[in-house]
Order: structure tokens, then C-alpha cells, then sequence
């Protein structure tokens, strides 16, 4: 798996920590060993232009994605595409914010965004009540099985 991660946020992000945990999802879903992310950590401003530009909504938002070769979870009995799963935008700043009102911290907030933001990559979405059970009962599996692992989103 090839995942590029660029911060350009102006917070210090862990990315050997966030490349491991895009590599520990991508894998529990089946994605591809050939298969590349791009993640790209963002200020809020830039982030603000990009969900205006992009997602026709005023102002700053926590994770843009933006899928390229529409790949899919690999089902059991199948081999999953090769590919470019598609691009991330994080902004820190916001999972700041989200993670202290949520009281558990910036880092497990960022997990939790780069999770959700891979499954929508995927094609998972929440817009629908069906489709919100599914993909955020996902998303908390694969966060307990990662945190299982030791791996848990603590500060620094």
C-alpha cells in the first residue's frame, strides 16, 4: 500500500502513527496491497475553501474525501481491486476542537476522522438512517479493534 501523507496544518501530526492506522483500516477492509491513499492535513481556512468549492457548504468542516477509482471493500471470497482509493483532507484544528467537546483528545479525534473519511472513500455514507447505522457501526469496530491492538489515540 502506498499512503502519502502531507501536513501542511501547522499542528505537529503524528503521520508514522496516522499512516499505521490508514494501513491497519484499509487492510481489516480488504482494500488492495497495491492500493494508494493520499492524506492531506489542512488549515481551517484551507479547508473551509475546499468543502465550499467542493461540498457547496460555508465554512471550515472536519474530513474531505474524495474517492478516485471508486474501489470497494474486498469480500471474503474476492480479490479486491488495485487502485487509487482516492484523497483525505483533515483538518487538525477542527479535531482539536471535536476531540476536547468530545473528551477524548485530539489524536483519538484524528483516528476517528481518518476512519470515517477511508469508509467514505469506500463508499460507505451516512445519509440515509440504514446507511448511518452501517457505516458508524463500522467505523466503531474497526476503532475498537485497532485500540485492542494497544494502538490507542492518547496524547502525547
Amino acid at each position: 500500500m502506498t499512503i502519502e501523507i502531507i501536513d501542511e496544518s501547522g499542528h505537529r501530526l503524528d503521520v508514522k502513527h496516522l499512516a499505521t492506522l490508514s494501513r491497519f483500516v484499509m487492510d481489516q477492509m480488504r482494500v488492495h496491497p497495491q492500493a494508494e491513499l493520499c492524506i492531506k492535513a489542512v488549515d481551517e481556512d484551507t479547508i473551509a475553501q475546499l468543502n465550499e468549492q467542493w461540498m457547496e457548504k460555508d465554512g471550515p468542516t472536519d474530513v474531505l474525501a474524495f474517492p478516485m477509482d471508486e474501489l470497494r471493500p474486498g469480500l471474503v471470497n474476492e480479490e479486491p481491486e488495485e487502485g487509487v482509493l482516492g484523497d483525505l483532507v483533515l483538518c487538525p484544528a477542527i479535531a482539536a476542537t471535536q476531540g476536547e467537546s468530545a473528551g477524548h483528545g485530539t489524536l483519538a479525534e484524528i483516528e476517528l476522522l481518518t476512519t470515517h473519511g477511508i469508509l467514505h472513500l469506500l463508499g460507505y455514507d451516512h445519509a440515509e438512517p440504514e446507511e448511518h447505522r452501517e457505516m458508524f457501526g463500522l467505523q466503531d469496530r474497526l476503532l475498537e479493534q485497532w485500540r485492542a491492538q494497544g494502538r490507542e489515540g492518547r496524547e502525547k
